[in-house]
């Protein structure tokens, strides 16, 4: 299972809070979080292919044209699954996020999907009908290594079209 992880210059490693105007980037090996999910991936014969990143405001500055872009490098990537986050409880990552899954979904023919916090709780319900949003704790909070096993059951399932993805969604995601 090929997987593209998307982010923003937080969980990318690119930059702070205040780095916001990180450019759209990429990297051809897990950063961040994939770093940290490579043992769940590992045990549902995954990996990251890479790792897609831009900063908060650079994807502010033009949703839209970033969000084409990533589509474009998805489609050329060819990953079996996209995942989007884990956007924990940053607001403007997960609005990007939710919107960024919606448009691979729609746009490429690669499966994709979100994750992040129930901080997002605008995002959540904007987009929770359109794409498939898993549960995440806030930055810091605890059952982060559940919510990571989480994130790689999704992927599997979305990849394998597991008859019980439905019955997954309905435990892990909003």
């Amino acid at each position: 299972m090929k997987i593209v992880m998307i982010f923003d210059q937080i969980q990318s490693g690119l930059g702070t809070k205040d780095d916001t105007m990180v450019p759209l980037t990429g990297k051809k090996e897990p950063v961040g979080p994939a770093v940290m999910m490579q043992p769940f991936l590992k045990e549902m014969d995954g990996h990251v292919i890479a790792c897609l990143c831009c900063g908060n405001g650079t994807y502010l500055a033009d949703p839209q044209e970033v969000s084409r872009k990533l589509c474009a490098m998805v489609k050329k990537l060819q990953p079996d699954v996209v995942i989007c986050g884990p956007a924990f409880n940053f607001l403007d990552y997960g609005a990007m996020a939710a919107r960024v899954a919606d448009d691979i979904n729609t746009t490429t023919g690669v499966k994709a999907f979100a994750a992040m916090s129930e901080e997002n709780v605008d995002t959540i319900q904007e987009f929770k009908n359109k794409v498939a949003i898993v549960k995440t704790p806030k930055k810091g909070g605890l059952g982060l290594n559940d919510a990571l096993k989480n994130i790689c059951k999704m992927a599997k399932a979305m990849v394998e079209q597991d008859p019980a993805l439905e019955k997954l969604k309905q435990e892990v995601c909003y």
